[in-house]
């Protein structure tokens, strides 16, 4: 797993959250009619909520202080309006909820769909730099960050909007003086909120990084726990496990306690307001200005104007946290994907196998060239050995020949077709492929081994695994063929994992064959088995066997002996040996043999 040094790297401050915001609107407007609905049922709420504090203010004035006596029928009607007012709102309120819950969900759906989507366009070097916890991270935590702040504040916000112009309006028309007084905290609460913004932003960034950096150490030693434990590493694994939690707890409780500030900050900027309010309307009573009525009408505008800047402080923290959770979900959203099919792209029907690489230069990082300017011809049926020394580039033909990286220079061609000028979903149904990390999925047996070829019958599949030979220890399994297993399971051996890829493989029947240290976990006994069960099988295939035993390769139609980046020797096994260069002093180190018992031999 790549990456590993870039979990520990500072937090960035994030990129443009404008931008981020447009883009996540964007998302939303595929939903605008639902949307535009809960705009609707948001302002009829908010104008309903808008008539409380006048009919309020008529309710009291009914009230004749001066007569002591009630205007009865006034009151009546100002009661029965209010309970109308509040019960429109609840109901608004409701469907409201409940609408919007169901259009978050749905645009949540569409980026975790978006996102996973989007993986599977991504480059192998993507995930080669990348710590995968990370990636997981980002498709889980950031995703939820996201669904539960849009939850709560879209409509909140609309709302919010409408009811602090609404407010502001009717507060003009009961007392311009009142107005100006209540106007003091807004320039308060734009200071405050830039100031905290300011500061918190980045440790909320920082809180989700760690956060990632945190699954992606525990994603890699659950995954590699016994290698932990046989190397007694627990400590150096805590170690680092204690160093990225406190890193998190840091950038955490600096973006709590900055985004905590909010909220007493502006009660005390609430208060003061209603004070001054309060107090002026007071005078302005007294001296017959006003009544009491507008006062009480006033002051609950006031608060109605007040409370949605209250409600933005009080998600100012899951706001900046989902604002940091859309960045690192965006910018995955953003990076480059696998170069799309060439318009024209032909389909290849029947192909025979005949592989050409013509002057291939690839590099998986710029200015070191893993293979320079290599050539070489295959044909349709043969079986070439590709050898060398760990890294000399030999899996990176196979890669480079499956288009899961893209070359700098050069070609390479199928049947005379340059592989690029091929449709990619028909140029990998060319390819069965065995790998020595072996993959499987959470599923049965069967599943696994029908991965290739979906539409095979139970018969084919006991047939590639006899073929095999993993009918063997299948049918030993308590349900056989039915066993359920999962991509990390322990309750299958290595040497019975690799079994199960080499039975997917044949079942494929592609034309193209590509063993990558095919039998690297199975033993000896084993391994003459299904050399031979391969043999059979590679008759009719075109195969790039990748191995480092001798008994594997030396039966191959051609060896190519793969060192620094370029094809050392090509040959058969013997006429390698009589040239006694690469080849021959390799084979004399792997069998122990001085060379006067190896030409007995």
């Amino acid at each position: 797993m790549g990456g590993g040094p870039q979990r520990f790297a500072p937090a960035a401050k994030p990129q443009n959250t404008k931008e981020t915001l447009l883009k996540l609107m964007k998302i939303f407007m595929l939903w605008r009619r639902s949307f535009l609905l809960a705009l609707v049922l948001t302002v009829i709420s908010a104008m309903v909520s808008l008539l409380t504090p006048f009919l309020l203010g008529k309710a009291i004035n009914a009230f004749h202080i001066q007569t002591n006596t009630v205007d009865i029928s006034l009151l009546k009607v100002m009661i029965m309006a209010l309970v109308s007012c509040y019960l429109t709102s609840w109901a608004m309120d409701t469907v409201n909820g409940v609408l919007m819950a169901n259009v978050t969900q749905k645009m949540i759906r569409h980026i975790r769909f978006e996102f996973f989507s989007k993986l599977q366009r991504i480059p192998l070097n993507f995930f080669d730099t990348r710590p995968h916890g990370d990636t997981m991270s980002r498709l889980t935590n950031d995703v939820d960050n996201i669904s539960s702040t849009i939850s709560q504040t879209t409509t909140q916000l609309t709302g919010s909007i409408f009811s602090m112009t609404g407010s502001f309006i009717m507060m003009l028309i009961l007392s311009p003086l009142l107005t100006l007084a209540a106007m003091i905290s807004i320039p308060l609460f734009m200071l405050l909120t830039k100031t905290i913004a300011r500061q918190s932003r980045s440790y909320f960034l920082g809180q989700q990084q760690k956060l990632g950096a945190l699954n992606a150490l525990i994603e890699e030693n659950i995954t590699g726990l016994k290698i932990v434990k046989a190397f007694n590493r627990q400590g150096n694994v805590l170690a680092a496990f204690n160093r990225i939690n406190d890193e998190l707890f840091e950038f955490s409780a600096m973006a709590q306690t900055w985004a905590g500030f909010m909220m007493p900050f502006m009660n005390v900027i609430n208060n003061l307001s209603f004070a001054l309010i309060a107090s002026i309307g007071g005078i302005l009573s007294v001296k017959g200005k006003i009544t009491v009525g507008v006062v009480v009408s006033f002051l609950t505008y006031s608060k109605q104007f007040g409370q949605p800047l209250n409600n933005i402080a009080g998600m100012f923290n899951n706001i900046q946290s989902a604002l940091a959770g859309a960045e690192r979900v965006f910018e995955i959203m953003d990076e480059g994907e696998e170069p799309p099919d060439k318009p024209g792209a032909m389909e290849l029907k029947k192909p025979r196998g005949e592989i050409e690489f013509r002057n291939v230069t690839f590099s998986y990082n710029v200015g070191t060239p893993v293979l320079k300017n290599i050539s070489f011809k295959v044909n349709p049926g043969e079986v070439v050995a590709l050898v060398g020394e760990t890294g000399a580039g030999k899996t990176t033909v196979v890669n480079l020949l499956t288009r899961f990286y893209e070359l700098d220079q050069g070609k390479i061609l199928i049947d005379h077709i340059d592989i690029t000028d091929i449709i990619k979903r028909d140029l990998r149904k060319c390819f069965s492929i065995v790998l020595q990390d072996t993959c499987l999925f959470t599923g049965t047996i069967k599943d696994n081994i029908r991965y290739s070829r979906q539409n095979a019958s139970d018969f084919e599949v006991r047939q590639a695994a006899e073929l095999a030979h993993a009918n063997e220890f299948i049918t030993r399994l308590p349900k056989g063929y039915d066993t359920m297993i999962t991509g990390s399971t322990d309750n299958l051996s290595q040497g019975q994992r690799q079994l199960l890829a080499i039975a997917r493989a044949i079942l494929c029947q592609a034309p193209i064959l590509i063993l990558d240290e095919a039998t690297s976990s199975v033993d000896t006994k084993t391994e003459k088995e299904i050399q031979k069960a391969l043999l059979t099988l590679m008759k009719n295939h075109t195969t790039f066997l990748i191995a480092h035993r001798l008994s594997t390769i030396r039966d191959a139609d051609k060896i190519m002996v793969i060192g620094s980046g370029e094809v050392l020797e090509s040959g058969t096994h013997e006429e390698l040996m009589r040239k006694r260069g690469t080849y021959y002093h390799m084979v004399i180190s792997q069998m122990g043999y001085d060379e006067n018992c190896l030409e007995r031999a």
